[in-house]
C-alpha cells in the first residue's frame, strides 16, 4: 500500500505520441510542439483574441499580492518577502535595494500567465549568496514553450525534467528540482496543459476567413469590375485582318482592366469605338458582418467573459453584474492556482533550502478580484460597541490596510482622551 502498481503515463511510449495521447488532442495543428505557433499566432493577430486574453490576465495582475507572516519567525517573512518583492501583511513596507538585477514579481506574474495561452509556462530556479551567508532567489528564468523540445514525465505522471535544445548549446536538461512549473488544467502526465483558447480555435479560423473574404469582397466589388469591350475593326478589312483586330483588342484591353485602379489619377486611354465599363454585382452580397459578430461572441463565451458582447449578444446591459460574477470567479481560481505554484515549488524551496523543511513558511496572499461590501469603520466600531468582537492588533492593522492608512508606529503614537465638551464642571 505504500506503492503505487498502476500508472499514469507508459514510460515506453514516445513523447510526440503522448503529448498527443496524454491531451486527448485530435486537431494535429494543436498537438504540440506546433501548438505554440499557433495559439501565438491567435494572440497575436486578432484583436478579440488579445482582448480576451487581457481581461484575464490583467486583474490578476493588477491585484495587490502580499506575505501572510502569521505563525512564522520574523526573519524567515522578511528574506521570502524581499527576494519576492512583496510587502508582509500589516507591516510597514521595507525600503528595497536597487532594483537592478533583482528579481521582480510584476514581471514573473506576466511571463507565468503564459500559462492560459500555451498551456504550460516553465521557469528554472537561480538563487545566489548574499553577505548574510543565506541564498536568495536571484531570479525565475523562463524558459520559452518554443525553446522546450521535451517533457520527461515519470509513470505516476509526476515531471521528471525538461529539455531545451539550441544550435549552439544541444540538448540541456532541466531537472525538476530546479523548475517551477505553471500547467493549466494538467490531466495526468499531460504536462503540456490546455491553452484557454484551445476551446475558441474553431471559431478563431472561421473567423479568419470570413475577414479574407469579406476584404475580398470590399476590394472586388467596392469599385467595380472593370469590363473592356473591343473597338470595331477598320470596314474593309479583310477576315484574317478582322480576327487579328480582335485578338490584338483582347490582349491591350484585358491589360486595361487589369491595370485599372481607382485614384485622384485614375483614367485609361482607349479607341474611340471602344469601351469601358465597371460593373458591379447583380443581387445581393452575403452578409459577413453577422458572422464575424457571432465568432467573436463564441471567442469571448469560451472564457466566460461574455461582458465584452453587451450590446451586441444580448442588446443590453441587464445581465453585466451576473456576467461578471461568472467571470471574476474564474479571475480568483486563476489567481488562486499562481498562489498554489509559488507556495509550494519558490517559497517552500527558499525555506527549506535556508532553514530545512521543519522551518515554518508564510503564505503568498492576494487581494480577492471583485471583492464587494468591505467592512467599512462605522460596521467595526458597532460590532465592537455590540462586543461582538474584540479590538487587538491584527485588527488594526487589517483596517488601516483596508483604508489606506499608513502603519501604526507605537514610537510616535499619540495617547488620546475622550473629550469633555458639553458635560457640566
Amino acid at each position: 500500500m505504500t506503492r503505487e502498481m498502476g500508472y499514469q503515463v507508459d514510460a515506453l511510449t514516445t513523447w510526440s505520441t503522448l503529448a498527443s495521447a496524454a491531451a486527448g488532442e485530435t486537431n494535429p495543428d494543436l498537438a504540440w510542439p506546433r501548438s505554440v505557433d499557433v495559439y501565438d499566432k491567435m494572440r497575436r493577430e486578432d484583436s478579440q483574441v488579445s482582448s480576451v486574453l487581457r481581461a484575464v490576465t490583467l486583474p490578476v495582475r493588477s491585484a495587490r499580492w502580499t506575505i501572510d507572516a502569521t505563525g512564522t519567525r520574523p526573519e524567515v517573512a522578511a528574506l521570502v518577502a524581499g527576494d519576492l518583492g512583496l510587502t508582509i501583511r500589516g507591516q510597514a513596507p521595507v525600503a528595497a535595494g536597487r532594483a537592478r538585477g533583482r528579481f521582480s514579481w510584476s514581471e514573473h506574474l506576466r511571463l507565468a500567465l503564459t500559462e492560459l495561452v500555451f498551456g504550460h509556462a516553465f521557469f528554472e530556479q537561480v538563487y545566489d549568496t548574499r553577505t548574510d551567508e543565506l541564498a536568495h532567489l536571484a531570479k525565475l528564468a523562463w524558459r520559452p514553450p518554443r525553446t522546450i523540445s521535451a517533457m520527461n514525465v515519470a509513470s505516476d505522471g509526476g515531471l521528471n525534467s525538461i529539455e531545451q535544445w539550441s544550435s549552439t548549446k544541444g540538448t540541456v536538461r532541466i531537472p525538476v528540482s530546479r523548475l517551477v512549473a505553471y500547467v493549466n488544467d494538467r490531466e495526468g502526465g499531460d504536462w503540456v496543459g490546455q491553452s484557454l483558447l484551445r476551446s475558441a480555435y474553431k471559431n478563431w479560423l472561421l473567423k479568419d476567413r470570413m475577414l479574407r473574404a469579406q476584404a475580398l469582397t470590399v476590394e472586388r466589388n467596392g469599385l467595380g469590375v472593370p469590363v473592356y469591350t473591343g473597338a470595331k475593326p477598320p470596314e474593309k478589312a479583310t477576315v484574317d485582318e478582322a480576327l487579328e483586330w480582335a485578338s490584338q483588342e483582347k490582349e491591350s484591353g484585358l491589360k486595361v482592366a487589369q491595370g485599372f485602379r481607382a485614384g485622384e489619377a485614375a483614367g485609361a486611354s482607349i479607341p474611340a469605338t471602344a469601351s469601358l465599363d465597371l460593373k458591379g454585382v447583380s443581387g445581393t452580397l452575403p452578409d459577413t458582418d453577422q458572422p464575424i459578430r457571432y465568432h467573436d461572441e463564441q471567442i469571448a463565451r469560451s472564457v466566460l467573459a461574455h461582458f465584452l458582447n453587451l450590446g451586441t449578444e444580448t442588446g443590453s446591459w441587464a445581465l453585466g453584474s451576473t456576467f461578471a460574477d461568472f467571470f471574476t470567479q474564474s479571475l480568483n481560481a486563476v489567481a488562486e492556482q499562481v498562489c498554489d505554484v509559488v507556495q509550494q515549488h519558490v517559497i517552500e524551496d527558499l525555506v527549506d533550502l535556508n532553514w530545512g523543511g521543519t522551518e515554518a513558511a508564510p503564505r503568498l496572499r492576494w487581494e480577492p478580484i471583485g471583492k464587494e461590501h468591505p467592512a467599512t469603520a462605522d460596521a467595526v466600531r458597532s460590532l465592537i460597541d455590540s462586543h461582538a468582537i474584540t479590538p487587538d492588533e491584527r485588527l488594526e492593522s487589517y483596517m488601516r490596510e483596508l483604508h489606506g492608512l499608513p502603519v501604526a508606529e507605537p514610537a510616535t503614537a499619540r495617547a488620546t482622551t475622550a473629550s469633555t465638551e458639553g458635560k457640566p464642571a
